[in-house]
């Protein structure tokens, strides 16, 4: 009898036990569920044209970081005092910066050579003084300072290496009785250095630089006695010795090093290269982000050239005229659809935007031709 209640209770027990587990599966399960869904890669966009078969990711736009600031009261460090208003800068998008803005551009531009280890400190002193000790002073110089970095790396497309999204804004604040000093400069926080993951220190930097330098000057070695023709050289080259990158995973395609030195890119690596090759040439060039409608309707993300000739500007799309066939041959006319285009063809299917990121400054493109270059 005793046997048959043991079992009976071992029976109810072990009953209870499986349920206690099943429900605990279940919500393990939905909870893991709810895992996937979270960490699902971002959206893989397809731009497509009459002559190309391309898969494009979104348009890496420099990231800036939501809350730039590391903000330390007390410092101890000694607070340098910089001065960067003799630096001459005249580029499309540093020209429409406020000049705060400005300011950080500059500092930029004159570390540059420094800003190849990834570790070097950008000195800003106590120029932001002033503005900081407004009531809204730091959220306005964060503004500044996501105004400049991206108009930094649309402007110089050769510091392909550096990663905003890696770079932080830091405001010291020394109190002494009632005197508050602020002290601002720019550094990696808490990342390993704020260089692309594709490299990790100088000599890798240097390195790309001088491969990226013997290609260009393979290229220029060609120029010509016209401007014309010079744009006509680099388009051409560009289309013939780019492969469009279409798994969208592979290093540096969005850069000027993938495109000229590996070979393979998407459409910002060709619109960085056209214009790294323009501003070596001294021809006025802009980089141009927005939207392309292709030949099936689809709107996708993309990245093109205005180039200006004879005091005029013109719309250029190399990405676009790179011919990709399954027959093996592909007309000239094709290879050069949107080569010097005015705005009454490529309003047809491109539609720029000065917005690099969400809640940036507006920046404004130069005004195209209407007609197209004859």
């Amino acid at each position: 009898m005793k046997s048959k209640i043991t079992t009976v209770i071992m029976t109810i027990v072990l009953f209870l036990i499986m349920s206690v587990f099943g429900v605990f599966g279940i919500i393990l399960w939905n909870e893991l569920k709810k895992m996937e869904t979270s960490v699902q890669p971002e959206k893989v966009t397809t731009i497509l044209s009459e002559n190309t078969n391309t898969i494009d990711e979104e348009i890496k736009t420099p990231k800036i970081v939501e809350n730039p600031f590391d903000q330390i009261k007390d410092g101890e460090r000694k607070i340098e005092e910089v001065d960067y208003s003799d630096v001459t800068i005249n580029k499309y998008f540093y020209n429409q910066l406020e000049e705060e803005a400005k300011t950080i551009y500059k500092a930029f531009e004159m570390n540059k050579e420094n800003m190849k280890t990834g570790t070097h400190r950008i000195e800003l002193g106590s120029s932001f003084s002033e503005l900081l000790s407004q009531e809204d002073g730091q959220e306005k110089l964060g503004k500044y300072y996501q105004s400049a970095i991206e108009a930094y790396t649309y402007d110089n497309p050769d510091v392909f290496y550096l990663s905003p999204n890696k770079m932080y804004l830091n405001i010291e604040t020394t109190t002494k009785g009632k005197n508050v000093t602020y002290g601002v400069y720019i550094d990696h926080g808490k990342q390993e250095n704020y260089l692309i993951d594709e490299f990790s220190y100088r000599e890798q930097v240097d390195k790309a630089i001088h491969q990226i330098e013997q290609v260009r000057d393979q290229i220029l070695q060609n120029r010509k006695n016209s401007t014309y023709d010079n744009i006509k050289m680099v388009h051409d080259y560009l289309i013939e010795h780019i492969e469009y990158d279409t798994t969208v995973s592979k290093e540096n395609i969005y850069n000027i090093y993938g495109a000229m030195v590996n070979g393979e890119s998407v459409c910002e690596g060709y619109a960085r290269s056209f214009k790294y090759l323009m501003d070596h040439l001294g021809i006025p060039c802009t980089l141009v982000i927005g939207k392309g409608t292709n030949s099936e309707g689809k709107t996708e993300n993309h990245a093109w050239n205005y180039v200006q000739l004879r005091d005029r500007w013109y719309a250029i799309d190399s990405t676009w005229d790179d011919p990709v066939s399954t027959t093996g041959w592909v007309s000239q006319s094709s290879k050069h659809r949107y080569f010097l285009k005015g705005s009454n063809d490529m309003v047809e299917d491109h539609i720029p935007s000065g917005q690099f990121t969400e809640g940036g400054k507006m920046f404004s493109y130069p005004p195209l031709s209407t007609s197209n270059y004859e």
